[in-house]
């Protein structure tokens, strides 16, 4: 069996994979494959480990070939594989889902707090050396205690950034397919409509799935329907987000601030977001801590080695293939 990882991955990922595949392949190099690079490494592979940055589509599918049998994803979304052509071909997709749930909402109320109380802008000014002394004008921000927190997505994310609420006592308005009866007791959440959300919230955060229907929801209509003092934050996905519009709305006063963890043409940021001050950017971190990561390793690794066993891998994506 040739098993080839795409990039370096935690190491405890990697030790669960030796176990049972001692001679597997890597990519060592501390960079994206190429595309010349990734068809010509998976050539001959039985099984992928792959991260969001890999687009998997029918072409390194017919690269590998034939004989192979399962794509996992290190990453809970798997919209940079083509999960119809990998159906076709009777190919496992996985993904990780639910072990980055805490640290990404964590770090969503970290970039909600950054953009509303202007740290990193604060940072700057002072590290530049142009703090005088105290005053009382001197970068006013906004509160979040008391005020209106808009959860678009309520899925185990969006869940959890609006549980973390409680602390602040917060509104807490969400959009979903569903009612959250969770949200709605614990927490007195109110299920609405997205202009509905949009117009009363003093915090956006984004937590929907990329599709059709989501590419670019934060367009300049959706964003001039928010308050002028509310601030965006994204630590879905990037697309959801027309980085052209948002920075507009952000120079023109439409809206006071967004925070960003993902990107639209990642990693390439929009150069006009680049330049406001208004804008807290993060490159793409949101699960970035050593324990997250580290049980994200080890779950697509534990996905791939039940694939190639004939087992059914516990995060099967498109359940369809198993017969």
């Amino acid at each position: 069996m040739k098993v080839f990882v795409t990039q370096l991955i935690p190491q405890a990922g990697l030790t669960k994979l030796n176990r049972a595949y001692p001679d597997y392949h890597i990519n060592s190099e501390e960079h994206v494959l190429t595309r010349r690079e990734l068809l010509e490494k998976v050539k001959g592979a039985d099984a992928l480990l792959t991260l969001l940055t890999d687009k998997i589509n029918e072409e390194v599918m017919t690269a590998a070939g034939p004989q192979l049998k399962i794509v996992a994803n290190m990453a809970v979304g798997f919209d940079n594989i083509d999960l119809q052509a990998a159906t076709l071909r009777g190919i496992m997709v996985t993904n990780t889902p639910g072990v980055l749930t805490e640290a990404t909402a964590d770090h969503t109320w970290a970039l909600l707090f950054a953009v509303a109380r202007r740290v990193p802008e604060s940072e700057r000014y002072l590290r530049a050396g142009k703090f005088k002394g105290w005053g009382p004008l001197l970068f006013l921000g906004n509160d979040v205690s008391g005020h209106t927190l808009g959860i678009v997505g309520a899925g185990r994310i969006g869940c959890a950034v609006a549980m973390k609420s409680r602390g602040f006592n917060m509104k807490v308005l969400y959009t979903d397919k569903s009612p959250k009866p969770v949200l709605e007791s614990e927490i007195a959440a109110r299920r609405v409509g997205l202009e509905e959300l949009l117009g009363q919230s003093d915090f956006v955060s984004l937590h929907v799935p990329l599709l059709p229907d989501t590419t670019h929801l934060m367009h300049a209509g959706s964003l001039s329907l928010m308050k002028n003092t509310a601030c965006l934050v994204n630590t879905g996905r990037g697309p959801l987000v027309d980085e052209a519009a948002l920075a507009e709305a952000l120079k023109n006063g439409v809206i006071a601030g967004a925070a960003l963890d993902v990107f639209e043409n990642e990693p390439a940021v929009h150069p006009e977001l680049m330049k406001l001050e208004n804008v807290v950017l993060t490159p793409h971190t949101a699960s970035a801590t050593i324990e997250s990561r580290s049980k994200m390793a080890i779950m697509a690794a534990e996905n791939l080695i039940a694939g190639l066993a004939g087992e059914k891998p516990p995060n099967l994506v498109n359940t369809e293939v198993w017969k």
